[in-house]
């Protein structure tokens, strides 16, 4: 996987504010049901395999079941992709759910998480160069992707020493330049990603001292559709759901099916079956539906995107206008809301999850 496209998948940008500023409210209106749909994808080891359900036909298998077309398109620039989304190109995007917050729902947009397909596992750390505490990082310079989860884990971090982010420099640094920064005798501390985690924590005296495995399911990676769209055309919805949890069946465990289908994701992201896997070890896929289903029931789900929530609003990734944390309310199963109940712009549904764990897909 080419380090810019890992890079692109993690940046989070003003991109949601940019939409506001331009005016782009997007007024309700009445949506038709349809026959056409087009989702938007791009490189990062979770959200693979619709690049390889696409070619392998499976999405097309479900979108005949259903008497429907589905056009998996791949866009190179992950937040280009979202902007489009936003801006009704697409039906549906694969996103985090920060970006979706700070997005298309900062954008007026009404979204829904139809599908969770994992959360970050490790593969977001900190690195101190000659310490081995999180502790050590007070005073230190720390360069990172501002505003991207590389930024929010830095926060998480601290929270869990008594810190907070004035008791040290954020330098803002390009994934592209993140190894050769660390490599200067000047740079002391890094937040990043796999691969550039990995590569980083092997030069000498590197330390990794919190990663995202200490604060699990809180960096998730998930297909999102417009809300209006999945409502008048709940077919969308089922299609997409059963492709998914197809190519999870497929690429899950150690059958030569398996093997050849992750080694195909491997290749079309620009590594080998073992570099992908490794990232896959770091990465908590939720190959079953009903294990993604009872992640969003959860309370910890509630508590995460209210973090979420109160960096984005403390970051000004909520918009100009937004005068708090909850300006933007998000849905959950169980009629739950965390945020402005009269404002919900984004929805974690477990409808079609819950079908397919049910087998009634």
């Amino acid at each position: 996987m080419s380090l810019h496209s890992m890079g692109i998948k993690r940046i989070i940008t003003l991109a949601g504010i940019t939409v506001l500023s331009m005016g782009l409210f997007f007024n309700p209106v009445q949506v038709q049901a349809k026959d056409k749909f087009r989702v938007a994808w791009s490189i990062y080891v979770g959200w693979m395999p619709w690049g390889y359900g696409d070619q392998a036909g499976i999405v097309k298998k479900w979108a005949d079941k259903y008497g429907i077309e589905i056009e998996v398109v791949q866009i190179n620039d992950y937040i280009e992709s979202i902007n489009q989304y936003t801006a009704g190109a697409f039906d549906g995007c694969v996103m985090t759910n920060m970006d979706a917050l700070t997005i298309p729902a900062a954008g007026g947009v009404d979204s829904t998480a139809l599908i969770v397909g994992d959360f970050s596992n490790g593969n977001d750390g900190i690195i101190l160069k000659g310490k081995d505490s999180l502790a050590d990082v007070k005073g230190q310079q720390v360069n990172l992707v501002e505003l991207s989860v590389s930024h929010y884990l830095l926060a998480r971090g601290l929270e869990s020493v008594g810190m907070t982010e004035k008791d040290l420099t954020v330098v803002n640094t390009s994934d592209a330049d993140m190894v050769s920064a660390y490599s200067s005798k000047d740079v002391t501390a890094v937040v990043t990603w796999n691969p550039l985690l990995s590569e980083i924590l092997a030069m000498p005296d590197s330390y990794k001292v919190f990663d995202s495995s200490q604060i699990p399911g809180e960096i998730i990676d998930m297909m999102v559709v417009n809300t209006e769209t999945l409502a008048a055309n709940p077919k969308l919805g089922k299609a997409l759901t059963g492709a998914w949890y197809e190519i999870m069946s497929t690429m899950a465990g150690d059958s030569e099916s398996a093997v050849a289908a992750r080694t195909q994701m491997a290749e079309a992201s620009g590594t080998d079956l073992a570099g992908y896997d490794a990232q896959l070890s770091t990465t908590r896929m939720f190959y079953e539906a009903k294990d993604a289903v009872e992640f969003v029931r959860s309370e910890k789900l509630i508590e995460t995107m209210k973090n979420v929530a109160g960096f984005s609003f403390k970051h000004g990734l909520l918009g100009e206008g937004a005068p708090d944390a909850g300006f933007i309310g998000t849905s959950y199963p169980g009629d739950k809301v965390s945020g402005d109940k009269g404002n919900v712009k984004l929805r974690f549904d477990d409808t079609y999850m819950g079908m397919a764990a049910e087998g009634k897909l």
